[in-house]
């Protein structure tokens, strides 16, 4: 376990990863808002130190020794009690849609991948503490395939949703997922503007004031 200086605004993490080094690099890599209470490198100690830390958030990655062999997901599973508590963010160098799934329904809150510089995944860990979903753009695919919720869908039998239009839903996926105006933008090839007009519309439809509420909106209707 390793703590770090004192500082009341930052979020608090337990780092689980079973390469030593590794968690070094990321401990150095992220910013003064997000401290590191706690490590771990296998499952079975991940799920001891998450129960004896209780952060608000877990970062870990999906394949990790021990336990049953269930890696990352496995760690979530055996935290369900924590639920109201803690939120896991897994960090792989893993992109295959098998590990993204596994982990999202085990009960993971956002998966990104080691390519993500210091700054985006200190970001991500604070948006997952306040309760977004954060995915690494190409990934986010997978779990609307995953779930069921392809962005064409026309036919919902959800009153709200019937209300935005199909360009709406794209948009509003995506912001539910935690991606930046900018990421939206590149992924629908349009501009930021467009972008933030599609979101003023859907939160105005949906009678939502942020995109906190939009993603517990879509959670809710197990569209993340």
């Amino acid at each position: 376990m390793s703590t770090t200086g004192a500082d009341a605004t930052a979020v608090d993490v337990v780092l689980v990863d079973d390469h030593h080094l590794f968690r070094t690099g990321v401990k150095a890599s992220l910013d003064a808002g997000v401290r590191v209470v706690g490590e771990a490198d296998d499952v079975e100690s991940a799920v001891r130190v998450v129960h004896e830390l209780q952060p608000p958030v877990v970062l870990l990655d999906v394949h990790l020794p021990g336990g049953d062999g269930g890696g990352g997901a496995e760690v979530i599973r055996r935290c369900t009690d924590l639920q109201g508590t803690t939120r896991f963010l897994a960090l792989s160098v893993s992109d295959a849609a098998e590990d993204v799934v596994a982990v999202i329904r085990s009960g993971a809150r956002g998966y990104v991948t080691k390519a993500i510089d210091g700054g985006e995944l200190s970001d991500a860990v604070r948006r997952v503490a306040g309760g977004d979903a954060v995915f690494s753009p190409r990934l986010a695919g997978f779990v609307l395939d995953a779930f069921g919720a392809a962005a064409g869908d026309v036919a919902t039998g959800d009153d709200e949703l019937d209300r935005l239009s199909a360009r709406e839903r794209e948009v509003m996926r995506l912001i539910a997922r935690g991606y930046t105006y900018r990421e939206v933008a590149s992924e629908l090839f349009i501009s930021v503007k467009t972008v933030e007009t599609h979101v003023s519309a859907v939160l105005r439809k949906l009678q939502l004031s942020s995109r906190h509420e939009l993603t517990r909106w879509a959670a809710a209707r197990r569209l993340l």
